[in-house]
């Protein structure tokens, strides 16, 4: 899933974990739900094999689930065992926050044990992180009191190596996840017992509802009951404590309100999209002190009686820390994490989200073509264009890839506009002198003498320039443009809307204020800056822009003597 090298999450691991996490809660049954967390982590998280030890009413754990191998399948589940030997194991070798790794040269004392296990023989490892078969690594799930659910046990990583620390964090927040999970299918088991009687037993209806009451008064997350049709459809009757505490709002008070009441004015479509039946949503709930909270929703439909009027209840489940952990992840895998500035790969992205494969000159064409028509009052023949990210070679402008916009609007002319379609292209000026025409400036910025700062002074010094640096070229651009750290000592700023004196004079404020002297534990180190202007351009790749605006950097840095780049 990851190498210890990786500087940041790709995002498409990102993504598939999004996707796993999501698809917990999409079982109906309790079985279903563990097959489905021991399916998510063979698919999702880089493990070849994975099952699920469930705590029994008794304190021994059961295998509940397997995924990866039918033979081991077919072996292991079903089997026992002892809550003794569970607890002996989940206190052995090393804990990864809340993780527990027995290494094989420790784990061979278990072997005798009377836990169900799987494994083959292989050889030792030929690097201190490589993966060994008699390796176990043991995720604990826990409900939200505390006691001991069951133990998520994985192995054979696909890459062959232990996991890192993404590795683990996304292992460990998957386990969190599968526990909600579990509690919630286990929630809801009961929660159709109690329907069912409601619906079935009329003569035990006073019981019934007791049992009812019992299950939506004290569930661990927030319920409600509200009107279904008629004027008041929606207005809630009913909330629990739960529900109440995480709003911040009485009982009482909540009763005025319905959920599209409180919903954040973002999220009313996601909400008015949701169905009675069956319907989920992730959206934003207002709390009383004016803040929100992020809680998924999940609604059913019940009878007060055989024949009595419909209410929906609804499920309100608190998923704010699991959106807070999301935004991190989603933050430091487009981040650089030593200065916290977008890297090379957002870098990229929005650069190539501002280009498309219209060259410039067909630009200018099309726009002149556009004006004519739209005075002389007839239709013109508009290219369709590959959108930004289109594959190479669709052809069809009725392929979802493809676009019209050829020429700007405000202009509505017959021959297939799309009035959808906003992109403003990028034109770059068409030469060094100013000649009125505004752009997407790229400045390639190359630090001068940082090597000899690492070299004298160690990284930890090098590390702190580059904070600083950063701090400054942040600091030194408009609200809107992007700072950005390509790798190592280079840097790349993208500014829109400039003329090229403007871009010039943008390089040389940025590099005035990268000399003077950075304080680095009581000494003062300097060093320079070399820029080189690019421009933006529809037609180019992400890639061609920053190779010119880097081959200008280079020119640029060469024009000068050494003694002049260097600045400390």
């Amino acid at each position: 899933m990851e190498t210890e090298s990786e500087p940041y999450v790709r995002l498409a691991t990102l993504r598939q974990l999004h996707r796993v996490v999501a698809e917990l809660n999409t079982a109906r049954s309790l079985a279903d739900t563990l097959q489905t967390v021991v399916d998510g982590i063979v698919t999702g998280l880089g493990y070849e094999l994975a099952c699920v030890n469930l705590v029994r009413p008794d304190g021994d754990l059961v295998v509940a689930a397997f995924a990866g191998d039918p033979a081991a399948e077919a072996l292991i589940t079903g089997r026992v065992g002892s809550r003794a030997s569970w607890e002996r194991r989940l206190t052995m070798g090393e804990n990864w926050d809340g993780l527990r790794f027995i290494p094989h040269t420790e784990g061979w004392v278990l072997l005798e044990d009377d836990v169900p296990q799987w494994h083959t023989d292989g050889p030792d490892p030929r690097f201190e992180d490589e993966w060994h078969p008699e390796d176990r690594l043991y995720a604990p799930m826990y409900a939200s009191g505390g006691e001991l659910l069951g133990v998520i046990s994985v192995d054979r990583p696909r890459n062959g190596r232990r996991p890192g620390a993404w590795g683990r964090e996304a292992l460990q927040m998957y386990a969190f996840q599968a526990a909600i999970a579990i509690s919630n299918a286990r929630l809801r088991a009961n929660m159709q017992r109690a329907l069912v009687r409601l619906e079935r037993e009329q003569q035990a209806l006073r019981a019934s509802e007791e049992s009812f009451r019992q299950a939506f008064e004290y569930a661990p997350s927030g319920m409600a009951i509200a009107e279904m049709g008629g004027d008041q459809h929606g207005r809630l009757l009913r909330t629990n404590d739960a529900l109440c505490r995480l709003l911040g709002r009485p009982a009482s008070v909540l009763r005025r309100y319905s959920f599209s009441d409180l919903v954040h004015p973002e999220d009313i479509g996601t909400l008015l999209r949701t169905s009675a039946e069956g319907g989920r949503a992730e959206l934003r709930l207002g709390r009383r002190d004016g803040t929100y909270v992020w809680v998924s929703l999940r609604n059913s439909v019940v009878a007060d009686a055989a024949d009595g009027p419909r209410f929906l209840l609804t499920h309100v489940e608190d998923i704010e820390e699991r959106k807070r952990h999301e935004l991190q992840l989603a933050h430091r895998a487009s981040h650089d994490s030593l200065t916290g500035l977008p890297n090379s790969a957002e870098l990229r992205a929005r650069l190539s989200a501002r280009l498309c494969r219209m060259p410039q000159q067909s630009l200018r064409s099309a726009a002149v073509e556009a004006l004519d028509a739209a005075y002389e009052g007839r239709a013109v023949d508009v290219p369709a264009v590959p959108a930004a990210g289109a594959p190479a070679g669709a052809g069809d402008p009725g392929d979802p890839g493809f676009r019209y916009d050829g020429f700007p609007e405000p202009f509505d002319l017959s021959g297939g506009v799309d009035p959808y379609d906003h992109h403003v292209h990028a034109v770059a000026p068409a030469s060094d002198v100013d000649d009125g025409t505004k752009g997407l400036a790229v400045l390639f910025c190359d630090l001068d003498g940082f090597k000899s700062i690492n070299d004298r002074f160690g990284h930890h010094t090098g590390d702190a320039v580059l904070i600083e640096v950063a701090r400054r070229l942040t600091t030194g651009v408009r609200d809107g443009d992007t700072v950005a750290r390509l790798g190592g000592d280079e840097f790349v700023v993208l500014a829109d809307g400039l003329g090229a004196a403007d871009a010039a004079d943008l390089a040389v404020r940025l590099r005035n204020a990268i000399i003077p002297p950075i304080r680095v534990d009581g000494r003062a180190v300097r060093v320079g800056a070399s820029f080189g202007i690019g421009w933006a351009s529809c037609g180019m790749s992400a890639d061609e822009v920053l190779r010119s605006a880097d081959q200008r950097m280079y020119i640029e840095k060469r024009s000068r003597s050494k003694a002049h780049r260097r600045a400390g």
